[in-house]
Order: structure tokens, then sequence, then C-alpha cells
């Protein structure tokens, strides 16, 4: 009997390339098949771990007496609206003639877990393989499967990935009961997010504490060259220097030259190119991702959840071939002299899971001008920092002249360029930005020829006033930038890797912050708003430690390397749920208000978590964040039947499960009719609805 080798991708479009590059052709249902093999794929997250209510009756409506839940034996549960695809993995995993299965599902953390929440419902016992790609190139997935791993080799990876999804839900699920059932409104908190809205608060009270004082500088005019003070908080002081320095003599006392060379900026990882899409194009860290994934996917750029800025060592011809197609390729480089150094990018000792990112080969055939804007310019930046990553340093030489006169010491400081190196290309990219101003260019000030001991008699001077400034809030760039080093200085300086969440998470952070309404985006700032002020507030330390939440992330990754115990993270994560609802038994209000000057009124409450059910501007939405309960205005089930979804019906499916509405219009027959609608809610993605005719009498 011939046999079969299931490969299991994460998405379809993955699947499609995979099938694509093996030379796979025959499509079936839910999968694609040929060649010996069998090519199917998961819809993202098909199984997940199940909701609280699925560990018994008690659990179902939210009390302080159920806390805290600490499931023994974890449950599973599969997306209500992915159930088929599901199936079809199902069955195709115990096919007899299938003799092994390819975990072919991104090669990180959360592919590890998808994969294999899959393989462990799904029953499956067949010998596991390991596909471990950077790049969704035909070579490069040709290559991956000519040197697939043992599926068993990655079990640490697992075990790492299961410690995080369960400790997210131990923290998630608790905690936000508690707070939310203490203070009578639904208050999202968790591991990531809260530590990292504690940040965003903290930055609010140093803007909101910070009072503005006023300074003042005493600048010397000597031929050319303006020297400064230190700065002098009172007028009167400084009009006096100011007079003084005006009948004295300036003196140079030292005179310094010194060359320096500014290194070219690593290649990017994930969050680097994060931070530099919000700076540029003003993107999301969530619009960035999806752009570079999309990107991957469309083999042009390689695996973007890195948190790596180098390229392995056997990638010195790849790298090479990439800069050549890039230097004619992008519009910037025209006529640009560049004679690329390509060992500057090779490090293998500094490449964790995955390589730096960077643009593929198959760019080759890629007219840029057919993507859209978007990605075109996130595969534009990845190309850029590669050319700039392999390019000679900025050189440069520093003068700093120190005078005296009057008693008191003034700087002046030059720079002149000796090489403009990499710098010389980051200014001719930023010049094809459009209406961009370039943020980072440095004024090169040549001072006049100076000698030490030379002397200027009476110099003008003037005073200029200036103010102390307070910090800025943060944006996407700054933010994910905080997140990265949180608990830095508190870490193993040989961890290797700290901050808040991974490279691959920190995006979904920030938007569920955005979406529980505990953050607002004011144009490229985050502003945390009166709740999520008033909820960190109310949370003890434990919660908010942005240094906690890095010492976990960094056990999950030695977990990883299979140098931590998972059993004990996971006690230690269980040990503080119990001693969160332990010692937090009632409500502060003295602590903190929480408003609803948002919120829309209640027209009824959620059919699954009781939550108040509120009218949106397309849906009418549970306003509990964590609960999918969702029903919207455009349903084809109401459009069909040509009855507008009125927040009338909507409130009387939510207090009686039935609506009774005149004249619905049928398909079938283009007549119309009286009857009731009924809510059919499965508890899926999606809520379902059916029609009961009135009974004759």
């Amino acid at each position: 009997m011939a046999t079969y080798r299931l490969v299991i991708a994460e998405k379809p479009s993955v699947a499609g390339s995979i099938a694509a590059a093996l030379g796979v052709k025959e499509k079936k249902d839910g999968y694609i098949e040929g060649g010996g093999y069998l090519i199917s794929w998961c819809v993202g997250h098909l199984v997940e771990l199940a909701q609280a209510a699925a560990y018994g009756e008690q659990y179902k409506k939210w009390s302080y007496e159920s806390l805290p839940i600490l499931p023994e034996e974890w449950q599973y549960t599969v997306a209500a609206d992915k159930e088929k695809q599901f199936a079809t993995l199902k069955e195709l995993m115990h096919r007899a003639d299938v003799s092994e299965v390819v975990n072919a599902c991104d090669a990180g953390r959360e592919g590890e877990l998808i994969f294999r929440f899959v393989y462990e419902v799904a029953g499956c016992n067949k010998p596991m393989r390991r596909l471990w790609i950077s790049s969704m190139e035909d070579s490069a997935i040709k290559a991956g499967f000519a040197d697939l791993g043992d599926g068993r080799d990655y079990d640490a990876l697992y075990a790492s990935a299961l410690c995080r999804a369960k400790a997210d839900w131990i923290i998630g699920i608790n905690a936000t009961r508690l707070f939310s059932c203490l203070y009578d409104k639904t208050l999202n908190v968790g591991r990531v997010q809260t530590p990292t809205l504690k940040m965003l608060t903290d930055r609010g009270a140093a803007i909101s504490h910070f009072k503005k004082e006023k300074y003042y500088h005493v600048r010397l005019d000597l031929s050319g060259a303006e020297a400064v003070n230190e700065r002098i908080s009172d007028r009167k002081a400084a009009d006096g220097l100011k007079a003084a320095c005006e009948a004295a003599q300036a003196v140079c006392v030292s005179l310094t030259k010194e060359e320096k060379r500014a290194a070219p900026p690593k290649l990017f990882d994930l969050t680097s190119l994060q931070r530099e899409a919000n700076k540029i194009y003003g993107y999301t860290a969530k619009q960035t991702l999806d752009l570079a994934q999309t990107l991957y996917e469309k083999r042009l750029l390689t695996y973007p959840r890195t948190d790596s800025a180098f390229l392995t060592d056997d990638m010195g011809d790849t790298a090479a071939k990439t800069v050549s197609m890039l230097s004619e390729k992008l519009p910037f480089m025209e006529g640009a002299e560049f004679t690329p150094d390509i060992s500057r990018t090779l490090d293998s000792s500094k490449v964790s899971d995955h390589h730096a990112i960077i643009p593929t080969m198959e760019l080759v055939k890629t007219d840029l001008a057919t993507l859209p804007e978007s990605e075109k310019n996130i595969l534009t930046l990845a190309g850029a920092r590669l050319i700039f990553a392999a390019t000679e340093p900025h050189v440069y030489e520093a003068v700093t002249a120190v005078f005296s006169c009057a008693d008191t010491e003034f700087t002046a400081r030059g720079k002149t360029v000796l090489a403009g190196g990499w710098k010389e290309l980051e200014r001719r990219f930023r010049a094809t930005l459009k209406g961009k101003p370039d943020e980072e260019a440095e004024a090169e000030t040549t001072l006049p020829e100076l000698t030490e001991g030379q002397t200027f008699e009476h110099p003008a001077a003037k005073v200029t006033e200036h103010f102390t400034t307070p910090p800025k809030p943060h944006n996407e760039a700054t933010l994910l930038s905080a997140m990265e080093r949180a608990g830095n200085e508190d870490t193993d300086p040989d961890a290797e890797r700290r901050g808040l969440g991974t490279p691959a998470t920190r995006a979904a952070v920030i938007e569920k912050l955005v979406k529980s309404g505990f953050v607002e985006r004011k144009g490229k700032q985050l502003i945390p708003t009166e709740n999520g002020n008033a909820l960190i507030s109310i949370l003890p330390d434990m919660l908010t430690s942005p240094m906690l939440t890095a010492e976990w992330e960094n056990t999950l990754t030695q977990i990883a390397k299979g140098a931590a115990d998972a059993g004990d993270f996971m006690a230690g994560i269980e040990a503080m749920a119990r001693e969160l609802v332990r010692t937090n038994t009632a409500a502060d209000k003295s602590k903190a208000t929480f408003t609803d000057k948002d919120e829309k009124p209640s027209i009824g409450k959620c059919p699954r978590c009781g939550s108040p059910v509120r009218e949106g501007r397309l849906n009418f939405y549970c306003a509990n964040r964590d609960c999918a309960f969702t029903m919207w205005k455009n349903d084809r089930f109401f459009e069909e039947r040509k009855v507008a979804f009125s927040p009338k019906i909507a409130a009387a499916l939510l207090k009686s499960g039935k609506a009774n509405v005149k004249g619905l219009y049928s398909p079938k027959t283009g007549k119309t009719y009286d009857g009731a609608i009924v809510l059919a809610d499965t508890g899926g993605k999606y809520v379902n609805y059916k029609i009961e005719l009135p009974k004759k009498k």
C-alpha cells in the first residue's frame, strides 16, 4: 500500500506555497494531494484552551465565591466556525495510509502550540516531523523538507508554549473575574497587558506632575564659533554674566579633535521593524506585523516573528546576492557608490530561532509598483536596512573647544563629516519619503580654526531663554522599546529574552488595551484613559510589575531551551492566582472610579456571559471584551428577509430568545409573511438565527 506524509501548515495560503514548491497539485476538500503528500492546514488557532464554563456550572456566571479557577485536567475546544477543518485534519491523521505527520506551522512558539493542540485533541500518535524554515521561497521549502527534524526535538518549545497559554488563561480569567466582580464592571486584566498599561500610566503621571521651569544660556560669538555656558536659572544672573563677558576677554583653554565612527545599524528584528515603521509611516505594531506576515506568505520577506538582528554565518552568499539585487531594485540607490561588507550582518551566535528580517530573491521577479503601497513600504524599509547594515561606518571629526570668560566656562562644538558611509545612503532613502522630514538629520557645524591660548577681546554675548520640557507621551515606537527593555536592569545579563511579551505578541497586547478602552490613540500617541488609570490604581504590584512579567518571559525562554522546569513555573502561576483571591476580598472604591461615559446604554444581557450588550455602529456587542458574542446588523439572515435588524428586535432576542416580526420576505416564494425570529446561538464566532412560524389554529 502506498503511504503518505501528511503536512499541516498554519494557513491555507502557506499550504498552497508548500504544495507548489513540492509539485503537489490535486485539490481535494480541505487538503491537496500528490507525490506521496497530503498537504492540509489549520486556520490559525483551530483548537484552544476551553473557557472557564467548561469546568462546571458554577463557573458559567462570574462570582467571587467561585475563584480561583485552577483546572486540574485542562479542557480544549474547537472553534465552532472551524469544526469542519478540524474534522478534515483528524480524518487525515487517522488514515491508515498516512505514515507520519509533518508540523509545517510557523516555526516559532505559537506555531508549535497550534499544531500540537490539533495533534493532541485529534488523538494522533503517528510519528511527528518538524519543518523549520525562515523563508517561503521554493528553495527554502525544498531544503527544509530535505532536512526535517524529529518532532519530539521540539517538546521543550511546546512545553514553553503550553506554559505561556495556561499562565495567560489562569491570570487572565481569575484576575479579570476577581476585579470585575469587586468593582461591578468588566475589567480585563492580563499577564502582559496590565504591566504594559502601567508603563503608560506611569508616563502619564510623569507628564501631569511635571512643573515647567525657565532657564537661560549665555552665548558668546567668538569669530564664528558659538560658545555656550551651563544653564542658569536666574535671569538677573544671566544678564550679569553677559555684561561681564562683554567687558572681559575669552580665552580658549582647551581644544580637542577626535575622529568618531557611527557604526551601521543592525538588521531588523520584528520589534525594531515595528518601531521604524511607526516612526516613518505611522503604522501601528499590528499593522506592521500583518504586512510583514503577508509579504512572508507572498515569499518576498523572510519570517517576521524573530528577535534576531543578524543572519547566520552560512548566509553570506544569499545576503550578497540580495544586496546586489536591492541596489538595482530600490530607487534611492540609483547612482549611489556602494561596496557592501556583508560580514557585518553575519553572526550565528546571535541568531535564535530565526535570523533577521530581509527581503528574498523572489523580489527579482516582482515589480514593486504592483504591490499595495503599505506592503511596498515595509519591503523597502527592510531592503534599505540590509543595505545600510552592509555599508561602511559614518566617520566624522568631532571638535570641542572650551573657553574661559569672566571666570565661567563656555563650550563650542563642531562636526566635520570625513566619510558619509551608511548615513549618506540613509539620507538618500529619507529624501524619497513623501513629506516625511528627516527627523534624525544631524547638522554639520564647522568651527573656525582655533588654537589653545587664543584670546577674544570683549566678545559679543546674548542671553537666550528656554524651558524644561515634560516627558513625551508614548507612541508605539517608544512603547515597544520600553516593553523590550522592561526589567533589563533586574534580569540576569545572560538572559536571551527580557522584557514584556515577545516580538510576536507585543502588537496584540497594545491592540487589546485599546479595544478594552484602557488606552486611546491620539494621532501617534498612546494615552491611558480614565478607566486605564483607575484600573492600575486598584491592582496589586504583582499584576502591574513589568519586572515580574519580564522574569516570567525569560523563564519561558529557558523552558524552551530545556533549562527551566515547566512544573515549577506553573506552580508559581497558580500560587499567584490563589494569593490574588485571598488578599483582594473587597473593592476599595476610594481609590478609583470607573466611568461609563463612552459606553452606550445596555439593550439587554449577553446570553453567554451575562454582561451588558450595547449597540455599536455596525453591530450589537457584548461589553465583556473577552466574550465573542456579537450580532451583526448586516447579517445575511436579516438581509435576505429584507428586515432591518433594529435595537427593538435585538432587545427582544436578548430578553426572551425570540422576536415577533411582520412582513418577513421569503426568497423562495417572493411573498411576505409574519413570524418569529429565534436566536439560535451555538457559542461560535457567528450567531445563528431561525424562523418560527405561527402555529395554525
